[in-house]
């Protein structure tokens, strides 16, 4: 079982960037997956989460409006669509699912930095 996260970076405020969350190993289609960042000297924060299906998505207040999370199915890939990026949206950003079992599954993070 894998989630590869890709697409951090730098970039300035008020800019974009797109995550993915590339995943193996398990019928992405049967499960919710949610994005969760966690900012240096702070704990995580579920910043998003979306249904199997893709119809049903829920944001923080911190980043609603900003961020859109999609999910393609086919592709077993995970999104999040970041713009009109702050200082504070500065984190590691991971995907994340939960096994029905209870027990949680991470990718490996991503860093997300916002500076000028």
């Amino acid at each position: 079982v894998q989630l590869v996260d890709s697409g951090g970076g730098m970039v300035q405020p008020g800019g974009s960037l797109r995550l993915s969350c590339a995943a193996s190993g398990f019928t992405f289609s049967n499960y919710a997956m949610s994005w969760v960042r966690q900012a240096p000297g702070k704990g995580p924060e579920w910043i998003s989460n979306i249904n199997t299906g893709g119809g049903s998505t829920y944001y923080a207040d911190a980043v609603k409006g900003r961020f859109t999370i999609s999910r393609d199915n086919a592709k077993n890939t995970l999104y999040l669509q970041m713009n009109s990026l702050k200082p504070e949206d500065t984190a590691l950003y991971y995907c994340a699912f939960r096994w029905f079992s209870g027990s949680y599954q991470w990718g490996q993070g991503i860093q997300v930095t916002v500076s000028s």
